[in-house]
């Protein structure tokens, strides 16, 4: 578990990270273990590389992240569309 992802889910901190080389800017909203076992992060990416193209709602699995930066920076409020006890996440350790 990632004491700095509860925080920054806590404090609604803007998240920084490597994901497959690329750099992605994520509003993390909730953390835990995935349903396939691996720790995942549900976030909303507002920047940096997307092999779609398109920014919005993503799963990141944190095995394969690099360099995780939390910023000074702060989100609002959750994302349209967000919905407690994601149904993704077999446990979750923190979430909006």
């Amino acid at each position: 578990m990632n004491q700095e992802i509860i925080d920054a889910i806590e404090n609604q901190n803007i998240i920084e990270f490597n994901y497959g080389d690329e750099v992605r800017v994520v509003e993390p909203h909730c953390y835990g273990k995935t349903i396939a076992g691996n720790e995942g992060l549900r976030a909303f990416q507002i920047d940096g590389y997307s092999s779609t193209g398109k920014s919005g709602w993503k799963m990141y699995d944190l095995g394969k992240v690099d360099d995780i930066t939390i910023t000074e920076d702060l989100f609002d409020e959750p994302r349209p569309g967000y919905q407690r006890g994601d149904k993704g996440m077999s446990e979750i350790y923190a979430e909006l």
